[in-house]
């Protein structure tokens, strides 16, 4: 028989995980957000392929989403082939300033080649 001496956890090593693994989850979240955004926005006459990128204020981390006011979207890019038709871009801002409650200076969208 063979003993195998094992670390007992503290509590700060446990919030340390749950926060990894909590980061991991919102990123997760944003990511689904933003190919959801980006295969609805790809299907509007004009607009063409595109790519989506989603900023949060929450600075330990690129993406988080949840009630906290530091985790809201603070920013999104998209660029898209349809962008430079000005309606299109138009079409593009409104529809993410509706899902997201983001006011229109906080979206950039750009020409994609």
């Amino acid at each position: 028989m063979i003993a195998v001496p094992t670390e007992k956890k503290t509590g700060s090593d446990n919030r340390v995980g749950n926060a990894a693994r909590e980061e991991i989850q919102e990123q997760g979240n944003a990511s689904a957000l933003e190919q959801r955004l980006q295969q609805v926005l790809s299907g509007v006459e004009g607009v063409g392929k595109v790519q989506v990128m989603l900023m949060t204020g929450n600075e330990k981390s690129t993406f988080g989403f949840g009630n906290d006011n530091s985790e809201l979207i603070t920013g999104v890019l998209i660029a898209a082939q349809g962008a430079d038709d000005p309606v299109t871009v138009r079409e593009i801002q409104q529809a993410v300033m509706a899902l997201f409650q983001v006011e229109a200076h906080r979206i950039k969208v750009i020409k994609m080649i």
